[in-house]
């Protein structure tokens, strides 16, 4: 069976689509490492290891799934969702690793954009290990691995807006009370998604009027044993008492608003993967200046008529000069419509 044939095969396609699970589990935890998954499968196709990077120091996926598979990997086959890294670091190279394991197959979905970390698969195939990329690529690319794809590929963190409005795009009503325009399922979407997050960003504004913990929470509501950090951009002064203050997760600050200034300096502490749950006002900001990279949309069946925009001044004074998105993602969240949107390219 030739390469692109063996790389069609349902097993090692079932295989990518469990490391890609695996990958999401760990997504929030890796950072400034990928959230990788990888699969061993025996000679005969059969699962003997599977693994998912660890923490920024510890094993990466390929290392794991070997370590589970023993002897079993001998003329096996790895499949993982990136290319399996050539340099030495705080770990060893992950292509080494899998030529001395014997491993004759290796099938990948992303090639790594870093060019101090790719080289995987050139080292593999003068070993004389048959390797493929690109199985499944689009929906590997576009789940676990797309915060640091970005990151790897601008140098900044990848940002997510969340927002909850309205049909008429209200956040808040026009007396300012917000809570709760989304429904229940849709609040616990939110906590999921600030797990799969390293800092979740607010403005001083937010957390003057609203003052939110920012926390990851499970469904009985406690929290995560993991939290992001609580980013607060602004000037104006908190009360000691304000919620992202407590102790239950670290909390910077950061004076000013300007979204470059502000990626850049999280990108200096390893942050990936950012969660701009801002005020209209922050938001608008980070679209005028293009930093908005998904949209996460929790639409309520509800018309207020009055309140707060959803978001702000955006740059926007006619209609040709609308910030475009196309939607990933369109499903039912309890009684709100769930929206993953990102920019158009073009």
């Amino acid at each position: 069976m030739s390469g692109s044939e063996w790389s069609r095969d349902p097993v090692v396609l079932d295989a990518m689509r469990r490391a890609a699970e695996l990958g999401q589990r760990v997504l929030g935890s890796t950072s400034p490492n990928p959230a990788v998954g990888c699969v061993v499968l025996d000679r005969h196709g059969h699962v003997a290891g599977t693994g998912a990077t660890r923490p920024a120091g510890g094993e990466h996926a390929e290392v794991l799934a070997l370590r589970e598979a023993g002897a079993a990997a001998v003329g096996g086959t790895a499949v993982v969702t990136l290319e399996p890294c050539a340099h030495t670091g705080r770990t060893g190279a992950c292509a080494v690793a899998l030529r001395e394991a014997g491993i004759a197959r290796v099938a990948y979905a992303v090639a790594d954009p870093n060019p101090t970390a790719s080289g995987g698969a050139a080292l593999l195939r003068e070993a004389g290990v048959e390797v493929v990329g690109g199985v499944d690529e689009q929906e590997v690319a576009t789940g676990a691995l797309r915060p640091w794809l970005h990151y790897a590929r601008t140098g900044l963190p990848h940002v997510t807006w969340k927002y909850a409005a309205s049909l008429d795009g209200r956040s808040a009503a026009s007396d300012g009370t917000s809570q709760w325009i989304s429904s229940e399922p849709s609040r616990a979407e939110v906590h999921r998604i600030r797990a799969h997050r390293d800092a979740v960003l607010v403005g001083t504004g937010t957390v003057l009027a609203d003052d939110p913990r920012l926390t990851a929470r499970d469904e009985r509501g406690v929290a995560l044993p993991e939290q992001p950090l609580r980013v607060v951009v602004g000037d104006r002064e908190l009360p000691e008492s304000a919620g992202v203050l407590d102790d239950s997760a670290p909390t910077i600050r950061l004076a000013g608003g300007d979204p470059e200034r502000v990626l850049r300096s999280l990108a200096e502490r390893g942050v990936t993967a950012v969660l701009l749950e801002g005020g209209p006002t922050l938001a608008g900001a980070f679209l005028r200046a293009g930093r908005i990279d998904l949209v996460e949309a929790f639409v309520a069946p509800a018309l207020l008529g009055s309140g707060s925009a959803a978001l702000g001044e955006a740059g926007v004074a006619s209609i040709s000069q609308a910030w475009r998105f196309h939607f990933e993602r369109v499903r039912m969240c309890g009684r709100d419509v769930w929206i993953s949107a990102v920019p158009s390219e073009g």
